[in-house]
Parts: structure tokens; C-alpha cells; sequence
């Protein structure tokens, strides 16, 4: 039977985890088993925080929203309402794009939900 060194499997498993932590520091950079450790953490956070970046972002437009409802006049859940009654197909990422960049339009959405 021929023997197998397993040298180079080891070497190039190594150098990809080592690739994956560019930009930690210290010891969890250059050793690869601190570096593997590392990165059980760092991809268990990636994971459940592309989860709440979501979250953050629908909390963020809710804000907007109202802060720019309430300058016509109208709650954010007012608004809301009059937009789902009125058949209004806008979602609130793009109503509050539209607050911040162009409040002219999101005016003329008001005064047509009124």
C-alpha cells in the first residue's frame, strides 16, 4: 500500500481560513486553530445579524416615514391606513426614499390619500 502524506490538504485547509480572518488581530490573524475559533463566532453572527439588519432597516423607514407624515399632518399609522385604503402600492422602503430625496412627491402622496 502506498503511503499518503496529507501535508498539502492540511496546509492549503489551513491557508483558507487564515484568508477568511484577514483583518483580525493578533494571534487570531496568524494561528490557525484561534483562527478557526474565531470564525465559528464571526459566521454565527454574520448569520443571526443579516436577520436583524432587516429589522433595522423597516425600524429606520418607520421613523422616516412618520417624521415626514407628521409635517403634513398625519400620524405614520394614519397614513397607513389611508394608503392601504386607497389601494396606495407603496412599500416603506420606497415612501421613505421618497421623504428623504424627493419631499415634493411624497406631499403630492399625502394630499392624494386626504
Amino acid at each position: 500500500m502506498t503511503r499518503v502524506k496529507r501535508g498539502v490538504a492540511a496546509h492549503k485547509r489551513r491557508k483558507y481560513v487564515l484568508a477568511r480572518t484577514k483583518g483580525f488581530t493578533n494571534r487570531r490573524r496568524t494561528n490557525a486553530i484561534a483562527a478557526k475559533e474565531a470564525l465559528l463566532h464571526a459566521d454565527s453572527y454574520a448569520y443571526g445579524h443579516r436577520r436583524l439588519r432587516k429589522r433595522d432597516f423597516k425600524k429606520l423607514w418607520t421613523i422616516r416615514i412618520n417624521a415626514a407624515s407628521r409635517g403634513q399632518g398625519l400620524t405614520y399609522s394614519k397614513l397607513m391606513d389611508k394608503l392601504n385604503k386607497n389601494k396606495v402600492l407603496l412599500n416603506r422602503k420606497m415612501l421613505a426614499e421618497l421623504a428623504v430625496r424627493n419631499p415634493k412627491a411624497f406631499e403630492s402622496i399625502i394630499a392624494a390619500v386626504k
